[in-house]
């Protein structure tokens, strides 16, 4: 069971590896390991939630990844946008590992990465973004924490972004979005994944 990305020690034999990968336009070179989800190279979901993202709107405020693994969204995002500073956050010390030293091997230093099961160690209130490509093996109640919690952390006007697969639960998720928020969008699908997008209008949401 710990071997599970998403627990916070994974016992899995380690299994060091280094790659280089293209995203939003830049050289990315990444160390990974046995452990953390996608090992082997940048997965189809996070591709696609990064094809959504607009980077002139991400340059407005402050972004957050949650469950950030070895870092691929946050610090493709720190690097494109490098006068915003982008927060990572994850519950496995193995992948905070390694998306610190990914952090440090791309010469990005706009990014703080720190250990939180979903947001329980996150303060910040006013984020100008969320993004997740969520632990769906972790199980539906983690999944929807990450979505309803997000609320909280945005400031008004700031958005959620999240990538599930049609048969992860995409709709499902929507749905709950849609009843945090009062509105959820479908900014893009590729190949059964969704790029959910919910923004928050008001300070007290739709409940």
């Amino acid at each position: 069971m710990t071997d599970y990305y998403y627990t916070q020690n994974p016992d899995a034999l380690h299994e060091k590896t280094q790659w280089q990968f293209k995203l939003l336009s830049q050289n990315l070179t990444f160390n990974s390991d046995s452990g953390v989800f996608s090992k082997r190279t940048i997965d189809f979901g996070t591709r696609t939630l990064l094809d959504a993202v607009d980077l002139k709107d991400l340059s407005h405020g402050d972004v957050l990844d949650v469950g950030c693994g070895y870092g691929p969204i946050g610090l493709a995002i720190a690097k494109a946008v490098p006068e915003i500073h982008v927060d990572l956050v994850d519950v496995n010390l193995r992948a905070l590992d390694l998306c610190k030293q990914n952090a440090e091997q791309n010469g990005i230093q706009n990014v703080t990465i720190w250990e939180s099961d979903t947001y329980e160690a996150v303060s910040k209130k006013d984020y100008h973004t969320i993004l997740s490509n969520p632990p769906v093996r972790a199980g539906k109640t983690v999944v929807t924490k990450i979505l309803t919690d997000a609320f909280a952390h945005l400031q008004v006007g700031g958005s959620l972004m999240i990538v599930l697969q049609k048969k992860q639960g995409a709709p499902s998720a929507k749905k709950t979005m849609t009843h945090v928020f009062g509105n959820a969008e479908i900014v893009l699908k590729q190949k059964g994944y969704y790029i959910i997008k919910s923004v928050k209008e008001q300070e007290n949401n739709a409940e």
